[in-house]
């Protein structure tokens, strides 16, 4: 069983009550409690040493990330972070130096984007140190991106370069919050999501949203020159573009506007945001499952992305 199985299983008969708009199975839950003209995010997330970052991972850098993750989740549903809890569970022998350049990492980053680290809990856990993140952040009514707008037609686009992220990106990268609320704002964005487990598995949460497929044209997807590089350096490397569809842990936007919307965007978007690449990809079917077209032809792509469990 995957992690995306086991996350349907246990949420199949979850609780609920009337101020959910949203719950599981999208980026942040999404709360109505009666504030005018605004909804509530919720989100929480967690990384693990060994699997998210090394052990000689520099601290400040690993504060970063467990922030930065829950806050591109806030920027794909085109929202404004507020207010972060973190919980961090640590062996009974550590290093208090460590744990403090840690948090110096978190606070950088929660001062750069006006969040609020309003407190949170220590506990132990054997051997490896865990951070948990839970943020909540606010959106205008009638603006939150969902994961299941897609419309066959729609032009499907993504922010940045993506592949090769684990050579260091992952610890640095820059969430898109400005970039997500200014789509919202201008366009009407069908869909969107965060680049967490690859393109091909985190476009796959849209098409099974949205229920319907999709058609990536191969020389159109941005691919990092990390990915390009190890390609060539090493014989057992991904070819550049199977680490652009699965590598994950870019966090750029992913999303699907209307085709008739898909030049006006690429031109305001240069205006807007001139030093961040934006990549029209492929577009929206009405088939299922995700075709790569090149100039040989069309094939289906069955690959996913990063699996917990896999």
């Amino acid at each position: 069983m995957n992690e995306f199985e086991l996350i349907e299983k246990l949420t199949r008969s979850l609780p609920t009550n009337k101020s959910v708009v949203t719950g599981s199975g999208d980026d942040c839950a999404v709360l109505d409690l009666g504030l005018p003209d605004k909804l509530l995010l919720f989100k929480t997330d967690a990384i693990v040493e060994g699997i998210h970052f090394k052990s000689d991972a520099p601290p400040e850098k690993i504060g970063h990330k467990a922030l930065a993750r829950c806050l591109s989740d806030i920027a794909s549903m085109a929202g404004t972070p507020t207010a972060a809890l973190i919980t961090i569970a640590l062996p009974k022998t550590f290093d208090v130096g460590l744990i403090e350049r840690i948090y110096a990492g978190i606070s950088t980053l929660a001062r750069k984007y006006d969040v609020a680290i309003a407190g949170g809990e220590t506990t132990t856990n054997p051997e490896r140190i865990l951070i948990s993140v839970s943020m909540i952040g606010l959106a205008p009514r009638g603006k939150v991106a969902l994961r299941s707008g897609a419309e066959a037609g729609d032009a499907i686009f993504v922010t940045g370069e993506l592949g090769g992220s684990l050579a260091s990106r992952h610890l640095e990268f820059e969430p898109r919050v400005a970039e997500g609320r200014w789509l919202a704002e201008h366009f009407a964005v069908h869909a969107m999501i965060d680049v967490s487990d690859g393109l091909a598995g985190d476009l796959r949460h849209i098409l099974k949203a949205s229920r319907v497929g999709a058609e990536l044209l191969t020389t159109a997807i941005p691919i990092t020159r990390t990915a390009r590089l190890a390609s060539r350096a090493e014989s057992s490397a991904k070819p550049p573009l199977l680490a652009a569809l699965t590598d994950g842990e870019d966090f750029e936007l992913l999303f699907t506007v209307a085709a008739k919307n898909a030049v006006p965007l690429i031109d305001a978007w240069k205006i807007q945001f001139p030093k961040l690449k934006l990549s029209c990809i492929g577009k929206i079917t009405a088939g299922e499952g995700i075709t790569l077209r090149d100039k040989t032809g069309a094939r289906p792509f069955t690959a996913h992305g990063y699996q917990h469990f896999a």
